[in-house]
This record gives structure tokens, sequence and C-alpha cells, in this order.
């Protein structure tokens, strides 16, 4: 039930509920894409929430470099058949496109669909897959699922031509269920030998997906308290009208976009919206990024960045020019390895991401970008945070910690900040590049 009296998904309102500032712009953009510039920030302070949302929300035209140098990436991808140019040509994507949350909610959905190239075992299929994710990140979820479900690279990770009319195979059925629709404890084993039996004779002949009639079981099926001569299409479907569907979803939007831990009745409220909205994600969104709780104090700060976010968000902010491969590479060795999730469940993200090893690997990342070295030369840091002529060291710690940092840090933080600019020897350059690397370490640079 939504909680009495609840106004926690009401429009925030700049000038009423609170300040639209540089703070505010620079927490949605944090949240929605990866990372933010400053030229980001301010074009979002000058547009307002209202006018931000806008253009997050619609498909912007990307620049002809763009389309002509990801086309180029995918190309070689699809030539060599090697998923880390694969890899790259998504990070590309990521880091240039002109339509940020496209891709911030093709990560999210890739994860929820999770699907692993180690048993598909071909950069096409995954490609197509997440082609399709794309197409349907702003989108229909409904026109998503059923698509997913004739998704050929699915039907080979969960194994779907071994699913025949004398010998069903329930992974395919177990999974709609458990993972991308209703989650458990919402439907019975019985539920799940049924849909597996409305999902024979779905497989893939020629890489493409094929219905196989002779090995479709048309018989009578109970699902979900409904009985008839089912398929795959009608088991979809079933799933889409249950309660447990909007919830699922909502509950997983607001662990990604908003907070690790979502109260119930929170969780119920992005559930009714979803619903209202027959399940297209783009107003949902809206309404979740343009809420009071998501400018909510308490909601700042407390999602661990993913390997990407903080690889990808440290790249933006500072103006690089990535090394594409390097990148993906750490990525994967941090924990998130794009097109390879680690079980069907994806990745399970929050406090798993924070290890005494991953920890360290973000650590020697950020000392080799402030080198230059291996990841991508930093933009002239100097045009960042101010640094030329007057060596303004209180202004500088200030304009850096706002562009670094979901969190304002307290004066311990900012005093040694200082500290270390004013007592430290070489030029302007070395010396914010330390200030940098000193900020980038802090416990507070892996929350967003």
């Amino acid at each position: 039930m939504v909680e009495p009296g609840s106004d926690l998904l009401q429009p925030y309102r700049p000038g009423v509920d609170g300040p639209w500032t540089r703070r505010e712009a620079a927490h949605l953009l944090r949240r929605v894409q990866f990372g933010a510039s400053s030229a980001e920030i301010e074009t979002a302070v000058e547009l307002g929430l209202s006018g931000s949302l806008d253009r997050l929300l619609s498909v912007q035209p990307e620049s002809a470099e763009f389309s002509a140098n990801q086309a180029l990436l995918r190309r070689s991808a699809l030539d060599t058949g090697d998923i880390e140019s694969l890899q790259a040509w998504w990070l590309y994507r990521m880091i240039g496109t002109a339509n940020p949350l496209v891709e911030k909610m093709s990560l999210f959905l890739h994860g929820h669909f999770a699907t692993a190239n180690a048993k598909v075992q071909s950069v096409a299929h995954m490609a197509a897959q997440n082609d399709l994710i794309r197409a349907h990140s702003l989108g229909s979820f409904c026109d998503l699922l059923h698509g997913i479900s004739k998704d050929v690279a699915m039907l080979l990770w969960l194994d779907g031509n071994a699913n025949r009319r004398r010998h069903p195979n329930e992974n395919f059925a177990r999974e709609p269920m458990e993972l991308f629709a209703l989650g458990i404890g919402t439907y019975s084993e019985t539920d799940i030998r049924e849909a597996a039996r409305a999902f024979t004779g779905w497989h893939v002949r020629k890489g493409e997906f094929w219905f196989n009639r002779l090995q479709h079981d048309p018989g009578q099926k109970m699902f979900l308290g409904n009985r008839g001569d089912l398929d795959g299409k009608d088991v979809v479907g079933l799933c889409l009208e249950q309660p447990a569907c909007a919830s699922f979803l909502a509950g997983k939007l607001l662990r990604f976009f908003l907070t690790p831990d979502p109260p119930d009745h929170l969780v119920e409220q992005l559930a009714a919206s979803i619903r209202s909205h027959d399940f297209v994600l783009a107003p949902v969104l809206r309404e979740l990024f343009g809420s009071r709780r998501f400018f909510s104090v308490k909601t700042r700060g407390t999602i661990i960045k993913s390997p990407l976010d903080f690889a990808l968000g440290a790249h933006r902010a500072l103006g690089c020019r990535a090394n594409l491969q390097a990148t993906a590479a750490l990525s994967a060795r941090l924990g998130q390895k794009l097109f390879d999730p680690p079980t069907v469940k994806g990745w399970d993200g929050g406090r798993a991401w924070i290890t005494s090893g991953s920890l360290l690997g973000r650590d020697n990342f950020v000392a080799e970008l402030c080198l230059g070295e291996g990841y991508g030369r930093i933009a002239d840091v100097a045009d960042l945070f101010g640094g030329r002529g007057q060596f303004d060291v209180p202004g500088i710690v200030h304009r850096a910690a706002d562009l670094l940092l979901a969190v304002v840090p307290d004066s311990t933080v900012t005093g040694s900040l200082e500290g270390y600019l004013r007592r430290s020897r070489g030029g302007h350059g070395l010396r914010l590049r330390g200030l940098i690397h000193l900020i980038m370490t802090l416990p507070e640079f892996q929350l967003g």
C-alpha cells in the first residue's frame, strides 16, 4: 500500500522545496549518466530541472563524428568476433553519445536481462540483444519483455533449443518469472513446469528465432491461474498482468537510481506509476528523477559507484579522452565485465563492488589517470578548477570537490586538501593533479 499522505514522489519544486544550483544539477546528471563535466552541469543549471529532464528523456540527434566513429568500432567488433572490441564500442557510446540516459538505462537492462557471451559465443548475437535493449530503454517494458523472450542470445543463454515437447527444459521458463518480471515467491513450481511447456518449440535456427511447431506442446496448460492452449507469448503477457510485475521492476529501478534499500511504500508508489503509464518507462523515470525524494539529502551519496560509473565518471568530469580498451579491461578486473555478467542474476552491485582488491584497483586507476598513463589524459586542470593567475586555494578546493564529489566534504577533509595545496611544490598543473588524486581516493568519491 502507498503510505497515506506520502509525497515522496511528488515533483521537486526548485525555489520552494529546495534550491536548483550546481549541486542539484550535478546530482541529477551523475545518477542518470556516467558522470558529469563542469560544462554539462552549467548547462543543466541554465535549463532548470524541467528543461534538463526534457533534454535527458527525449532522443537527441547524434553528431556525424560520433555516428561514424561508433559505426567503425561496431564493424570492427563484428568483423573480428572480438567481445573486447564490442565492449570498447559500447564504452564509446556511453562516453560520447548525445543520449546518456539511453545508455545508462541500457546498462541497467543489460544487468536485468543478464546474458553472458561466455556461453552465447557470438558477438553478433550479443550486439543484436544490446540493440534491442537500447531501442526500448525509454519505451515499453512490455514490448521489451516480449522481444527478449524471442532474442537469439537469450534463447542460447537459457538453453531454448533443449526445450522440447517430450522433455520440457525449465531454464527458459523460470528466468522470466524469477528474474525478469515477478521475483521469487510470486509463482509456484507448477507454474514453472507449465510455462516450460508453453515455451516448447521456441528455438534458434540459422542464427534466428524459429518456432519449431513439431516440438511445441499444444496441450492445455494451467499458468498463474489461467487455463488454455498457452504459448510463450501468453506466458509473458500473463506475467505482465500480475501486480507483482510492476512492483518487481519498481524495486530494481529504485535500487539502481535512488537508494540501495528502498522502503516498501516507495516501491509501491513507483509501481503505481509504472501501471498508470502502462509500463512505458520515460514518464516513469521523469516522475522519479523529478521527485522530492530524488533530491532529498537522504538520497545523495548513498549509492556505491559501479566500476563503470567510477571510471567513466572520472573521465567525463576531467575531460579525458578515454582509452576504451584499457577502461573496459579495468571495469572487468573491478567486477563489471560488459556482455559477461557473472550469473543469470546479473551484478549484485552495492557493497559487492567494494573489496580490498577492487579498492586497490580503483586507486591504481586514479594514479595512472592523473599521470596520464594508460587510461587517458586529463584536460587542462587549470581550466577545470581556476588555477590560472592567482592560486586561490580555498576556491580551487571548493570547485574541485563540487565537481568530483556527490557529498559535501567536512571541514577536516577540506582543510587537509587546502593544506596539501599550500605545502606542495611544483607548478600549478602538478599540484592540481595531486589534488585530483587525493580527492578521487577519498571514500566519498566511491559514492554517487
